[in-house]
């Protein structure tokens, strides 16, 4: 089921609510039972985050609990950067995923709708035929992994830049050009596809 238009807007908290925040992780940093409120509040989204990349409730479920339980344990060393809790998070479920499908010998999975599909080939969803969703999803399967994360990150879980860059580890602004070069990449294949199949 595609999420709605609100859904669909990057996830955007204001500086009162890090703050705030913050003063739960400390709490956490000194008395791990105050790591419950985290726990209760990103599961879902990071649940989800990693059930798109497995395609699998029982498997996202067991990578998810690695992620809290990754996450309890380094506690300590969590600084503030002026993002939410939760980018730290999905660099380490990030980390887990890759970690799950290398041991396996496997390659990834992303399960994601039609509705996501049509944002990423045009900016007028509604146009878009099968074939060209069809497209789409081959050409995602092509990506570097690297790619496909900063793709999913923006489009799928529609973090804001800020947020992401601290994810992948890259500069807000490098995020932004790198993201960009790839949508831009597969809107030319689309295109690319469209002309030769008239």
């Amino acid at each position: 089921m595609p999420d709605s238009p609100e859904q669909n807007r990057s996830k955007v908290i204001s500086r009162s609510d890090l703050l705030e925040e913050w003063k739960i992780i400390q709490a956490a940093q000194k008395n791990p039972s105050a790591f419950g409120s985290l726990y209760k509040k990103y599961f879902p989204q990071i649940f989800k985050f990693i059930y798109r990349r497995t395609d699998s409730e029982q498997l996202a479920g067991d990578i998810t609990a690695q992620v809290f339980l990754k996450a309890l344990q380094k506690l300590s060393s969590y600084s503030f950067k002026g993002v939410p809790f939760s980018a730290w998070l999905y660099r380490i479920a990030s980390n887990e995923v890759v970690q799950h499908f290398r041991d396996q010998g496997k390659n990834r999975t992303v399960a994601i709708d039609d509705y996501q599909l049509n944002e990423l080939i045009s900016e007028e969803p509604a146009t878009n035929t099968n074939q060209e969703i069809g497209w789409m999803i081959e050409f995602l399967d092509e990506l570097k992994e690297e790619d496909m994360q900063l793709i999913e990150l923006r489009f799928f879980e529609k973090r804001p830049f800020k947020e992401i860059s601290e994810i992948v580890n890259l500069t807000e602004n490098n995020t932004k050009v790198k993201t960009y070069r790839i949508l831009e990449r597969l809107r030319k294949k689309i295109i690319l596809k469209q002309d030769q199949h008239k």
